[in-house]
């Protein structure tokens, strides 16, 4: 029987661990599903496939892995750069999303969101935020895969005005997501222990335990963030959350700059997984986390963009770069975090951190087909000796060509086939124009 797309001619990755890089390789796809994935060294070994696809000598590997997104903030990006993390989120982040941010901007911000990662071959995303139900919607329509989070903070939040029903909204939330199936499901975002009391961080815990799914919560993200809860509870991080009974291995910390090697033990003993995002850790000034000491404690790390605003891109190519040149500067160590490591970071480890290592992460039979395919006849992949080198060291999202999900291609030939990019375009100029107004009335004279 012909499978229904036959990937061929291409070097494949299939970031199973202790793979080789396969010249010559074919990935066959059926019913959405990776069929087989080998190597022909001649055209007769290929299998039989109703629709061809000659990647030419290009690179296919696993889609990218978004551990960490706030999609709709994009609507937010240069909108205040250049400041402290605090004065960043209670002087502007915070007022223009309750005084301009609605359902359908949420929903518009995301498509927005979705194209930009769609074209740097990001095939999953965790996104976490408000009005999480049209993100949600909008993730559906543009063919990603994802892990989307209604986000729950105790004081008055777009869409939850009175912050005695944010529990409340989560599980209306978490009730109306079995429509979207397997591709795109459902969690719960508690914002910080800084803007959560203990009692919502253990009843959102309780939630997310009763239906098994994913509990997102930035941690450790600053030092003043560790003062103040020491200060407060006389415990570190993972320490103050562990005694509240929050972690296990649903729990998904993010940032963990600031955790201790005693909090590590803890993340590693309760099998909780950490979202790295360099880029807005170094744009925020936080700090550096200490990533290759986390993993040498079995704590599993994927990478994340974390939102616009903060980063200002949604570009794991630059995650993936950053991640290893930082450690490797930051540990006095050339040797750190070396480029296959990094990759499986973006990839199945990411894959791993939302709980969908079962799904997607690597191209093996029976996976999802999320796959993508890199172009290599550019002048700065040339030559190539390791294709690994070059995806952390020398690649860029504008070298990815075209973009699978579930057998269903979203960018062909570098153009979206998902989704109308001059409507999406125009549609986004015309409401950051309002934003600005809105900005003008919210801040007069700044």
């Amino acid at each position: 029987m012909a499978c229904d797309w036959l990937i061929h001619n291409a070097l494949v990755l299939t970031l199973e661990p202790g793979s080789r890089p396969l010249p010559g390789g074919y990935v066959a796809v059926q019913g959405g599903r990776i069929a087989a994935v080998g190597r022909a060294d001649v055209p007769g070994d290929l299998p039989a496939a109703q629709e061809n696809l000659d990647a030419r000598g290009a690179l296919v590997l696993p889609g990218l892995v978004n551990t960490h997104c706030h999609a709709p903030m994009v609507w937010f990006r240069g909108l205040a750069d250049d400041l402290p993390l605090q004065q960043w989120l209670t002087e502007f982040i915070f007022p223009a999303e309750l005084g301009w941010l609605d359902p359908d901007k949420v929903y518009w911000g995301t498509l927005l969101a979705a194209a930009e990662m769609i074209r740097g071959g990001i095939t999953t995303v965790g996104d976490s935020y408000f009005f999480a139900a049209e993100a949600r919607r909008a993730l559906a329509e543009a063919g990603l895969r994802a892990v989307v989070a209604q986000g729950v903070v105790d004081f008055p939040a777009p869409g939850v005005p009175d912050p005695a029903l944010n529990l409340q909204v989560a599980e209306d939330f978490l009730n109306t997501g079995a429509n979207f199936g397997s591709r795109v499901t459902s969690a719960v975002f508690c914002h910080a222990p800084y803007t959560c009391g203990p009692e919502t961080l253990q009843k959102a815990k309780d939630l997310t335990r009763a239906r098994g799914v994913p509990y997102f919560i930035h941690l450790a993200e600053t030092r003043q963030e560790v003062v103040d809860l020491e200060a407060r509870t006389g415990l570190s991080p993972a320490a103050y959350l562990d005694r509240l009974g929050v972690q296990d291995e649903l729990t998904v910390v993010v940032h963990g700059v600031w955790l201790t090697p005693a909090d590590g033990e803890i993340l590693a003993r309760r099998c909780v997984k950490l979202c790295h995002c360099p880029e807005s850790n170094l744009k925020l000034a936080a700090g550096v986390a200490p990533i290759p000491e986390l993993l040498e404690q079995g704590v599993i790390v994927g990478l994340g963009t974390d939102g616009a605003a903060s980063n200002n891109n949604l570009d794991l190519w630059g995650e993936m770069s950053l991640t290893a040149r930082l450690h490797k500067v930051w540990g006095r160590d050339p040797t750190l975090l070396p480029a296959p490591r990094v990759v499986a970071m973006a990839t199945r480890d990411g894959a791993a951190v939302l709980g969908l290592g079962r799904a997607t992460g690597v191209l093996a039979p029976g996976m999802a087909a999320d796959l993508i395919v890199v172009a290599l006849d550019r002048p700065h992949l040339t030559p190539l000796y390791d294709p690994y080198s070059h995806l952390v060291y020398t690649a860029r999202a504008a070298d990815v060509q075209h973009v699978m999900v579930a057998g269903r291609w979203l960018l062909s030939e570098g153009r979206f086939t998902t989704l109308d990019w001059p409507a999406l375009a125009a549609r986004a100029r015309s409401l950051s124009r309002d934003l600005s107004a809105c900005c003008r009335r919210l801040r007069p004279g700044a």
